[in-house]
């Protein structure tokens, strides 16, 4: 009953996930569906910018600044969380060194021309696109983006896949470190290969009570009445005001893609 009813707990509670910095600013009270659509839009615009317009891409940088100081998120806050595209990054950098194509010296290195703009442009686009994802996560609780997506007529079952994952991911990290701690009080250290089949048998041991609780909690979701879809539970629309604001950033984004495209 307890373990069942914290698991209730967990799916029921907005909770604010680990890249959200809470405040009150204008781009925090901004609806949730808007602010997807808006950094949907942004994005499109910047993967739809020919690489060779490099300028474009540092007013783009200046764009999401001016959208991180209207937030007041802290540019080391935002800087920190763009560490999760450092594999993206390395295989950016191996590019001009496995490339075809016509060679250029730099540096004394020979790299290849088509890897060096193959570089550029996953770097500069994926780092824009990334910024402007964790700028997005650190404005809007998950609840509120899981609600922005059924406002968007998101399909309802990926909606609830993406809720139910994200949601139920805390109670095995929550499973796993009381297993872990349960491991150490009884003086459990792993040190070599020789410890695996106890770290096996704990990886199965979890495995079957997250099924087991998967199923209570599904039991429990179907005698309260549950029958494959969830309810709305925010009908709000947004102003005309908020998707103005919202717009701002995608319309200023789409000015500078058509410049780099005429000049």
């Amino acid at each position: 009953m307890g373990a069942d009813g914290g698991t209730s707990h967990a799916f029921s509670s907005g909770g604010a996930h680990k890249l959200y910095r809470h405040g009150h600013s204008p781009v925090h009270a901004l609806p949730a569906h808007c602010k997807i659509a808006a950094v949907f839009c942004f994005v499109l615009v910047v993967v739809s910018t020919p690489r060779e317009v490099t300028w474009a891409f540092g007013l783009y940088a200046l764009l999401i600044a001016a959208a991180a100081a209207a937030a007041r998120i802290p540019a080391g806050f935002l800087l920190k969380r763009l560490l999760i595209e450092v594999p993206f990054v390395a295989f950016a950098v191996l590019m001009p060194f496995v490339a075809e194509g016509p060679r250029v010296v730099v540096l004394g290195m020979s790299l290849s021309e088509s890897g060096l703009w193959g570089a550029w442009n996953i770097l500069a686009k994926g780092t824009l696109g990334v910024a402007t994802s964790v700028l997005l996560a650190s404005t809007t609780e998950l609840r509120e983006l899981l609600l922005g997506l059924q406002r968007l007529r998101m399909p309802p079952l990926l909606v609830q896949i993406a809720s139910f994952m994200i949601r139920y991911g805390d109670v095995i990290t929550d499973e796993m470190r009381r297993m872990r701690i349960a491991r150490l009080s009884r003086g459990f250290e792993a040190r070599g290969i020789r410890h695996w089949g106890v770290l096996a048998k704990s990886a199965g041991a979890l495995f079957i009570r997250s099924y087991e609780r998967g199923e209570r909690v599904h039991l429990a979701m179907v005698s309260r009445g549950y029958t494959g879809t969830m309810p709305v539970v925010d009908g709000s629309a947004a102003t005309p005001t908020q998707w103005t604001r919202a717009a701002a950033l995608p319309l200023a984004a789409l000015a500078v893609c058509l410049l780099g495209w005429t000049l």
